[in-house]
């Protein structure tokens, strides 16, 4: 693993993102744009299938914002990578790193699930509920996690 986060911190593109002035700024910005599409798409269906809202039906707010929260996915993961190129062997070598990692894919399988399998305006109200916890439960552990790897 080492090795591997060596060589991609190597790269010319990691060196650029490392020694340009706007470059990581403009990365670390749309990664955070990515994350607010994604939590926020998240956190308000979450909080639907949590029993908020309960006039507005679920899959018309689905329908609106499974789009939303993929593209954010999708922008934070590929500005994910490019930012942990930046500092691959720091990443490497801190527990709170794949903690985040295996969240991220705790998450995008939990939802992968849950859309493949299941129609969640077919679930009984508790089953919604608790779709609603786990996924506000794994995503928000993501968003702290990750803050918090900017600490350490």
């Amino acid at each position: 693993m080492e090795a591997f986060a060596i060589a991609l911190e190597g790269l010319a593109l990691a060196e650029w993102l490392r020694f340009s002035r706007w470059g990581y700024a403009t990365v670390n910005t749309t990664h955070v744009l990515g994350l607010g599409l994604l939590i926020g798409a998240i956190v308000t269906l979450d909080l639907r299938l949590i029993g908020l809202w309960k006039a507005t039906p679920i899959e018309q707010l689905y329908r609106v914002l499974s789009p939303v929260a993929a593209s954010g996915l999708g922008i934070a993961i590929i500005t994910g990578m490019l930012l942990f190129s930046v500092r691959a062997t720091e990443y490497v070598e801190l527990e709170l790193f794949f903690v985040k990692l295996g969240l991220v894919v705790a998450g995008t399988g939990f939802v992968a699930v849950i859309h493949f399998r299941y129609a969640l305006e077919r679930l009984s109200f508790k089953q919604q509920r608790l779709v609603g916890i786990m996924s506000l439960s794994i995503w928000l552990s993501v968003l702290v996690s990750g803050r918090l790897l900017a600490f350490v």
